[in-house]
């Protein structure tokens, strides 16, 4: 009996054990497999989930380097198109045409002019800083006509047999002339006070749209003569607001300001007599680009003293006066006429200096300019 149950135990084990085996084996086997697969699996084109995500790391950085390939080629073209502009027009001409295709990019829009703050000063005429140095240098320079011009002059210059303080140009190669054929023509006329107005007549004449600004009319607004005689001055500022909210106008307010509140773009003849506030002025026009808008410019300028608002020495002054000018040239204007009164006084800055008349009328045109 012990017997018998010992037996049927020792088979029990024997065969729990081969049991075992069999599973141990076949758990091996199968091990063994899957790692053979894997290899087999990615050489037969069927990628697994690390070799996915390596193949999408590996697209992402061939992707990165040629945005930066790209990059570095749009920087190219650009650094060598800047290059460009500093070579001569031939030469940027030719390549252009090589470098900037159709596909490049749209042409830049142009930038809307930033106001200046400041002048740029002219150096000074001599080392030692002199009022006859400087004096001479600005003297010499309104002087000398820089082109020649037809002018048409005012009435009472023309009775006299001179050509008169004022004049406008007309020769054919400027705008004016076109401008008065076509009935284009406009006029901005300031002056202080009674003042000489033969020119403005002239003009209307030929057929322009003539305004006079005078702030001692009585009348905001008036139609005389074929011309609009507004009360209104030009100025270097607009007024405080709260001046005009209590006055209920303005008297004086800056070029820039008027041709808005006229709605006017240009101007074919702008002239000024503003007895010594010309300087600064002119300043506003030169810092404000005003001066685009502007085909010729007549102008009374006063030199028996600095003007409002223009301060320092007399050699400061004059180095100021000849810096305003300059920049009128490098804004295309030339000076085409020349007056000065023989009536006035000889003061250069209370002093007389190289017999220099007090007042001088002065006349540029912008060559330039298209309206």
């Amino acid at each position: 009996m012990d017997m018998g149950r010992e037996q049927l135990t020792l088979g029990l084990l024997l065969r729990l054990g081969i049991l075992l085996t069999v599973v141990f084996v076949c758990l091996h086997v199968y091990l063994e497999t899957a790692r053979q697969g894997a290899p087999a699996a990615q050489a037969s084109g069927r990628p697994t989930q690390s070799s996915q995500n390596r193949g999408r790391q590996s697209r992402t950085k061939q992707v990165s380097a040629e945005t930066e390939e790209q990059d570095r080629s749009v920087k190219r073209r650009v650094s060598y198109v800047r290059t460009l502009k500093k070579d001569s027009p031939v030469r940027k001409r030719d390549e252009d045409r090589e470098v900037l295709s159709p596909q490049c990019c749209p042409p830049p829009r142009p930038r809307r002019k930033i106001p200046r703050w400041h002048i740029d000063l002219e150096p000074w005429a001599s080392e030692n800083h002199s009022l006859e140095d400087e004096a001479k240098r600005f003297l010499d320079y309104i002087t000398t006509p820089q082109v020649s011009c037809a002018s048409l002059a005012g009435e009472e210059g023309a009775q006299h047999g001179t050509k008169g303080a004022w004049a406008a140009c007309l020769d054919p190669k400027y705008s004016l002339s076109h401008r008065i054929q076509s009935k284009h023509c406009r006029v901005y006329s300031f002056g202080l006070g009674v003042d000489d107005r033969s020119l403005e007549r002239s003009l209307t004449k030929a057929g322009c749209e003539v305004h006079c600004f005078d702030p001692s009319l009585k009348q905001p607004h008036l139609q005389q003569a074929e011309m609009w005689l507004h009360r209104l001055s030009v100025d270097w500022r607009d007024p405080n607001p709260a001046i005009v909210a209590q006055r209920q106008y303005a008297n004086t307010k800056k070029l820039a300001t008027i041709l808005n509140d006229f709605g006017h773009r240009q101007v074919d003849v702008l002239k000024a007599d503003m007895e010594s506030a010309e300087w600064k002025i002119l300043e506003n026009l030169v810092l404000e680009g005003v001066l685009d808008s502007v085909g010729q410019l007549l102008l009374e300028i006063h030199l028996h003293w600095a003007g409002f608002e223009v301060g320092g020495d007399d050699p400061s002054v004059v180095r100021y006066w000849f810096s305003l000018l300059k920049e009128l040239e490098r804004a295309n204007f030339r000076l085409f006429h020349v007056h000065s009164d023989p009536a006035k006084p000889h003061l250069f800055l209370h002093k007389n200096v190289l017999n220099a008349s007090s007042a001088y009328t002065l006349s540029w045109v912008n060559t330039q300019w298209k309206a």
